[in-house]
């Protein structure tokens, strides 16, 4: 009889002895499945669906995510992710970003009404690319109640639905160089208004159709930061906005067309303020010789000016004789290689108000040709600002003029302050 071979052990499958793969996606199934969402929805949603590679139990698990992100470039692969990939997710789509090329752009209105079955997005993004042609937004856009950010560019903006009822959670709304049909005034007016949370709004080139424009209001009580930008003047104004912390208003005809001094008044609660106010004033008259009320809350004022010109000059002081509490005071110069008329120091001494920048701590002067009114000004507030720290300058980057002899006027003359510094920082171009 044969001796009996002996049997070979049974080896026990060691885990760090099996594949990589099978130990992770076992260690992935077996996190709680708020886990797998979350990490699923940190994902772009590319690697997202990639995630069907790792086993048979991830296979079609993105399709079941709550909520999912949509970031489209271009192309044809742009077009493959909402077309397959859309209809295939059950979950909201809390963001959709799109970047609109030729291809893209025809498909637009079919995924935005595929979007409102689902009850819209909150944060809708829509920009062609260039060189860019305008598109048309769906108006089915306006059913969106849980739209949150609308960032619109290069879009004609359809008039509004008769049940257009408002956008009751939209924080944020930049609107540019975008287009409305005639009376769009009317219906700016009554998007802004029916969005009783917008904190956000930027109105940069905006074109409404037509030639006479009625005054409205711009109505948002918990708006903190508002950006007008327009070579046109549409009839806008400002009721009360009470939390307003910064504004950047740059309107070109506000210059002789309307009362400026009147409209700056709606922005009276602001912390922070850009103005850009460098046109050429029509019929020589100062775009503002009064202001009707004090900018007490005013801690930051900015200014892209013209400092040959007089009614431009005498508009910054009639600006800082209304800002009391001015902190900063920040001037970027442009045009100002030709001075008109000079300004010297007694003259502009005979500006100065008592309490003007007595809170000033820090002028800042960009763009600089080391013209007469430059330094008279900048030697004004050296000699005036008893709080002033610092003084920075920086000169045009084409600039002839020697920084030298200026330079050592400032640092040598008589100051307010004590521990008032010149700091010179070369060409404007490098800062």
């Amino acid at each position: 009889m044969a001796p009996r071979r002996p049997r070979k052990r049974r080896r026990i499958p060691d885990s760090s002895a099996m594949p990589v793969g099978a130990v992770d996606a076992d260690a992935l199934l077996s996190l709680p499945q708020e886990v797998l969402d979350e990490i699923l929805a940190r994902l772009d949603l590319r690697d997202a669906v990639r995630t069907s590679a790792l086993c048979r139990a991830w296979r079609c698990r993105w399709e079941t995510l709550p909520s999912i992100d949509i970031y489209i470039r271009s192309g044809k692969q742009a077009l493959w992710t909402v077309d397959c990939v859309l209809p295939r997710c059950s979950g909201h789509v809390q963001r959709f970003h799109v970047s609109l090329d030729e291809l893209s752009a025809r498909r637009l209105d079919d995924w935005l009404l595929v979007l409102s079955r689902r009850g819209g997005v909150e944060d809708l993004y829509l920009r062609p690319e260039p060189p860019y042609e305008f598109v048309s937004l769906h108006s089915t856009v306006f059913s969106w109640r849980r739209l949150i950010s609308v960032d619109l560019f290069a879009c004609h903006i359809p008039p509004l639905r008769p049940d257009f009822e408002g956008f009751p959670v939209l924080k944020v709304l930049s609107l540019v160089n975008v287009n409305f049909q005639q009376n769009g005034e009317y219906q700016l007016e009554e998007i802004i208004e029916t969005s009783p949370l917008l904190e956000k709004l930027i109105l940069s080139e905006v074109d409404i159709g037509g030639d006479d424009f009625i005054e409205w209001k711009i109505r948002a009580p918990n708006l903190r930061h508002i950006t007008i930008c327009s070579s046109i003047d549409y009839g806008w104004n400002f009721a009360e906005l009470p939390c307003l912390h910064s504004a950047v208003i740059n309107l070109w005809e506000y210059v002789g067309n309307r009362d400026f001094a009147k409209f700056l008044v709606g922005l009276v609660q602001v912390r922070e303020l850009s103005l850009y106010m460098f046109y050429a004033p029509v019929n020589g008259i100062n775009i503002l010789e009064t202001l009707p009320c004090t900018f007490d809350n005013l801690k930051s004022l900015k200014l892209f000016m013209d400092f040959c010109e007089l009614p431009s000059i005498l508009s910054v002081f009639c600006l800082l004789k209304s800002m009391p509490n001015l902190e900063e005071l920040k001037i970027k110069i442009y045009n100002g290689e030709v001075q008109e008329i000079e300004l010297n120091g007694e003259f502009l001494n005979a500006q100065w108000a008592d309490g003007m920048c007595a809170n000033l701590e820090i002028l800042e002067m960009t763009g600089i040709n080391w013209l007469p009114n430059e330094i008279s000004f900048m030697k004004l507030i050296l000699s005036k600002a008893r709080l002033l720290r610092t003084l920075c300058i920086s000169h045009h980057d084409d600039c002839s003029v020697s920084h030298v002899d200026p330079l050592h006027e400032l640092v040598t003359c008589g100051k307010a302050s004590a521990q008032a510094q010149v700091l010179f920082k070369g060409a404007a171009e490098n800062h």
